[in-house]
């Protein structure tokens, strides 16, 4: 039979967080830790623009670019924090999106790309199809920024550093210090750094750094879906110094011939949330990261998260992560195997983006199987 598919499926894995996440229509009431997605609802306000979007008939395209005024606001925040003078901005289809058109637009075949072990499900089969190659740098097993074994891993086929703090799966938060160390060995080897930043606001002990503040090569990259609850609707947005808005012009382009536009109607509604305080929400986080931490730090190995709504765990016994994994649905509670997020399988992933119900009784659980 002729061969239809193109070689790049092969390429990709079916994503096993989604495998799991299935898993879960078949188990009565389960404890589900499996996929990171808020337990809140998108807030009021929030919904009552999208409602008067939709009613004043605003459901067409948008600019390729985004609405203007959204543009224009993000620009003026990302000024603000950053001090780029005129930031080129470009609102995109989740930050999934904004990844996938950055990949497009910086990853040739050869090419190498520097991340972190743990690392986002996405970044490593996104510059797999792409044909680029990822150089993994452990950071096991405390999971801070490794930056010298970065600056080791750096060679003349290096194209992209990517950075993700609050980190999935981890859910740390590094250092100014180790940004910044990080800044200064990207500027000495002139390499790009995408930061990935969609839990930014999710950040319990102080401020997140961002690289972009001390490195002006920096694709910063942030969305609406976490923060907001708005995982549906699909915003986001990729912001750059103006020394990278070749970047985001031919990032846009590409856009034009795949995504075309962020929804429009949503897009409205984000120019209100750009406004809205989400301290008490992320509070009820800070909340349930102390629940989950205090309930399992002294039967599991686990690192204190310092921010997004994760919780890395090493696996009880030799067997490895997935075995514990299975055991643990065969009873009811939903967690990923670490080797979705990495090229080792040692850890499971637990997302306590629940209620604090829900996450005690995961906990009873757990600590149960972990014996």
């Amino acid at each position: 039979m002729k061969k239809i598919l193109a070689n790049r499926t092969s390429k990709i894995d079916a994503s096993g967080i989604r495998k799991v996440f299935a898993l879960a229509e078949k188990l009565k009431d389960p404890v589900d830790f499996s996929i990171g997605q808020p337990d809140f609802d998108v807030p009021e306000v929030l919904k009552n623009e999208a409602i008067k979007a939709i009613k004043a008939g605003q459901n067409k395209y948008s600019l390729t670019a985004g609405d203007s005024l959204l543009c224009e606001k993000i620009a003026e925040q990302v000024k603000n924090e950053f001090g780029w003078e005129k930031p080129a901005v470009l609102v995109v289809s989740g930050v999934s999106g904004g990844l996938l058109l950055a990949f497009m637009v910086l990853v040739n075949p050869g090419d190498e790309v520097i991340v972190t072990d743990p690392y986002f499900v996405m970044y490593k089969h996104l510059v797999n199809m792409l044909g680029g190659r990822c150089v993994f740098v452990d950071s096991y097993p405390d999971f801070e920024l490794p930056v010298e074994a970065i600056g080791r891993a750096i060679t003349a086929k290096t194209k992209m550093i990517i950075v993700n703090s609050p980190c999935n799966p981890t859910g740390v938060v590094y250092s100014q210090e180790q940004i910044k160390a990080l800044a200064e060995v990207a500027a000495e080897k002139d390499v790009v750094v995408l930061t990935d930043e969609i839990y930014e606001k999710f950040s319990y002990d102080g401020r997140c750094p961002s690289i972009a503040s001390y490195y002006e090569k920096s694709l910063l990259v942030r969305g609406f879906s976490k923060s907001y609850a708005m995982t549906g609707w699909r915003v986001a947005y990729t912001a750059a110094h103006e020394s990278l808005s070749d970047v985001i012009e031919q990032m846009t382009k590409i856009q034009q011939y795949t995504f075309v536009c962020a929804p429009t109607p949503f897009q409205k509604a984000a120019i209100a949330a750009l406004d809205v305080d989400v301290s008490d929400l992320v509070e009820t986080y800070r909340k349930k990261r102390d629940l989950i931490y205090d309930g399992l730090k002294d039967k599991f190995e686990l690192v204190r998260p310092g921010g997004a709504f994760y919780a890395f765990v090493k696996a009880p016994g030799a067997a490895g992560a997935t075995q514990f994994v299975e055991k643990a649905i065969a009873n009811n509670v939903l967690v990923i195997p670490g080797n979705v997020f990495s090229e080792k399988d040692t850890h499971f992933r637990i997302s306590y983006a629940t209620s604090d119900d829900k996450i005690r009784q995961g906990i009873e659980i757990l600590r149960r199987l972990g014996r």
